[in-house]
């Protein structure tokens, strides 16, 4: 099976310390290059350590966010 790895990035420890980030949109349009079924993985540490996600990973809650 195909596997996808998304590297990546320690910038700060807020997200104003992080010069960009892509969109909802542009992290779909990427992703729709490569097929349903692929696997995606987080590769950490040049590929030292490595992560899953599913959907419990995901949310839009504001903790964490500088206000």
């Amino acid at each position: 099976m195909k596997k996808l790895f998304i590297d990546t990035n320690r910038d700060g420890y807020s997200t104003d310390q992080c010069e960009s980030t892509m969109t909802v949109k542009e992290l779909i349009e990427c992703l729709e290059q490569y097929d349903g079924e692929t696997m995606v993985y987080f590769r950490n540490d040049s590929g030292y350590t490595y992560g899953s996600i599913d959907e419990d990973d995901i949310n839009d809650t504001e903790d964490g966010d500088d206000e």
